[in-house]
Order: structure tokens, then C-alpha cells, then sequence
């Protein structure tokens, strides 16, 4: 049996998907029945409980040979890293209370700092908690920036014409399509073929910066003069206040910008065919197109 956490989320989900096309036995965690519907319509056991309850979670892993773990970003909790660790010590204590063998943990490219990176130096230090616990085969996935991200930019390109971020234009990064993540995710747990500490690099096909995934955005949305903008950190800072992350989301998500600007949330590993993924920014702009042209925000 597996355990999938975030379960409705764009990673979990497709992990979820992908195990029990294989004809595995999943349970599927998440606080709401009625948001897990639809993977228990697809033969998901459902399991109800909060990320941060420790002896709940024990419960939720307890018989399962490998559990895929992450930490929802809650950008509008009072505190954010407060937060991420209070989940991240959850999950590592449910993993050794319930014995469970085997971990695909999601992390992200930059994780080999421990400062300097926002959420991600929270993401780093799950993974030295995971790393810690001992007769647990623990695989880190530091994974690229989502192109699902740009969905967020919906709003700002109706109402300004422009996608903007704190975030340099010209600062090339990884960008790699969530599908491709959960999937993977899934296979590695279905294979099993992971021993002691390890860590993987997931990149997407290849780097863009954002002056360029701009411009593939503004032609599949038929704006070809579509730009991109880097928006001061004060302003950006309001808008994130605005949209409902409390003063201390949003404080940890400007970090990540600057982590970015500042050359530290980068790769490590060379580009080769273990750690690069399918989808295209390309193909996701087509779908991006269709989200825009159907006047939802998407997920």
C-alpha cells in the first residue's frame, strides 16, 4: 500500500493517478472527503486529517511500503515557516513511528542552501530531518519552477498586459510541468529503486528565463507583444497582501524572488536524460491559452 500526501494538488494528484493506473493499493490524505472524491471514484482509499498532527499521520502511513511526502505551501498561514516546520516534523515523525521503508519526498532546486531561498531553505531542512531517520530509503526530488506558476500571472495579464515578477527577466531557470514531477514521482515508487539518502534534480526540458516564457506565453495567447516586468519587491509585496498571503507568506515568497535574483535557487546537477522531463513550456502554453480564453485563473 502507498500513501499519498497533498492528494489534491497538482503533484500529488497525478502521483496518486499514476500509482493506482499501476493497479497498486493507495490511500489518499487530504482535509476535506469531498475534495478526495474524485481519486476515490478511481479506487483511492481516502484518509481525512491534517498534515501537522503527528499521531494522525502515524496512523495514515502505518502498513504502507512507501509514502510520497510534501508540504502544501500555505502562504496565508500567520506563520509561514512556523508552518512548514510543524508539518515537515509531522511527517518525519509519522514516517519512523509507522515504519514506513520507502520515501519520495518533494523538494526543490535551490535545496542545497540552507538560507537565502524562502520556503525552499524550509524544504531543505525537511530533507535533513527525512535524511536523519534511520532504516528509510529517503529520495528528495528538488524539482524546477512549476509552469503551472504561471497561472497565478491570469489576472495581472487582464488587468495590466504584462506577466511581472520580483524576479530578474533575464535569470534562466528550470521550468518543468507538474504532470511530469507526479509521474515521475510515482514511477520511483512503484520501482522501489532507491537506497539510503539520495537526491534528484528534476529540470524540466529545458532553462527559459522569463523574458522568454513571456513571449512563448503572448504568442499561444495570440499577444505577441505580451512583456514581461519586474516588478519592485515593495509592490509586489502589496499585490501578495492583497491576495490574501499573510505578512509573513508573503515576506518568505519574496525571498524565494530574491534567491532567484541572487543566483542561489539554480541547479547542480548537469542536464541529462535521468533528470529531464517531457513537456514542453510550449505544450504548456497551449494550455495555459485554453485556461486564459475560458476566463478561469486555473490551478
Amino acid at each position: 500500500m502507498y500513501v499519498v500526501t497533498g492528494a489534491t494538488g497538482n503533484t500529488g494528484r497525478v502521483v496518486a493517478e499514476a500509482l493506482l493506473a499501476a493497479g497498486a493499493d493507495v490511500q489518499v490524505v487530504g482535509r476535506s472527503k469531498g475534495h478526495l472524491r474524485p481519486l476515490v471514484e478511481k479506487g483511492a482509499q481516502p484518509f481525512i486529517g491534517s498534515l501537522d498532527d503527528a499521531q494522525t499521520m502515524s496512523i495514515a502511513f502505518s502498513g504502507a511500503v512507501g509514502v510520497y511526502c510534501m508540504i502544501p505551501p500555505r502562504y496565508e498561514a500567520p506563520d509561514f515557516p512556523a508552518w512548514q516546520r510543524a508539518v515537515g516534523e509531522s511527517l518525519a515523525a509519522a514516517v519512523h513511528e509507522a515504519g514506513v521503508n520507502d520515501v519520495v519526498f518533494l523538494s526543490s532546486i535551490g535545496a542545497q542552501h540552507m538560507e537565502g531561498t524562502g520556503p525552499i531553505a524550509g524544504l531543505r531542512r525537511e530533507e535533513d530531518r527525512l535524511n536523519s531517520l534511520e532504516a528509510v530509503n529517503v529520495l528528495s526530488l528538488r524539482a524546477g519552477f512549476f509552469m503551472e506558476n504561471f497561472f497565478m500571472q491570469m489576472d495581472v495579464i487582464r488587468g495590466m498586459g504584462v506577466v511581472g515578477l520580483p524576479m530578474r527577466g533575464d535569470v534562466p531557470c528550470p521550468l518543468i510541468a507538474t504532470k511530469d514531477i507526479g509521474e515521475y514521482a510515482a514511477e520511483r515508487l512503484l520501482r522501489r529503486d532507491f537506497s539510503g539518502k539520495c537526491a534528484r534534480e528534476l529540470l524540466g526540458p529545458r532553462d527559459m528565463t522569463m523574458s522568454e516564457a513571456t513571449r512563448v506565453l503572448g504568442a499561444a495567447i495570440e499577444k505577441p507583444d505580451l512583456e514581461y516586468v519586474q516588478f519592485p519587491f515593495e509592490d509586489a509585496e502589496r499585490a501578495l497582501l492583497e491576495m490574501g498571503l499573510s505578512a509573513s507568506g508573503a515576506s518568505t515568497l519574496l525571498q524565494l524572488y530574491r534567491g532567484f535574483n541572487d543566483g542561489l535557487v539554480v541547479a547542480t546537477e548537469e542536464r541529462g536524460p535521468e533528470n529531464t522531463t517531457a513537456t514542453t513550456f510550449e505544450e504548456f502554453g497551449r494550455v495555459f491559452a485554453e485556461v486564459y480564453a475560458g476566463g478561469k485563473r486555473g490551478r
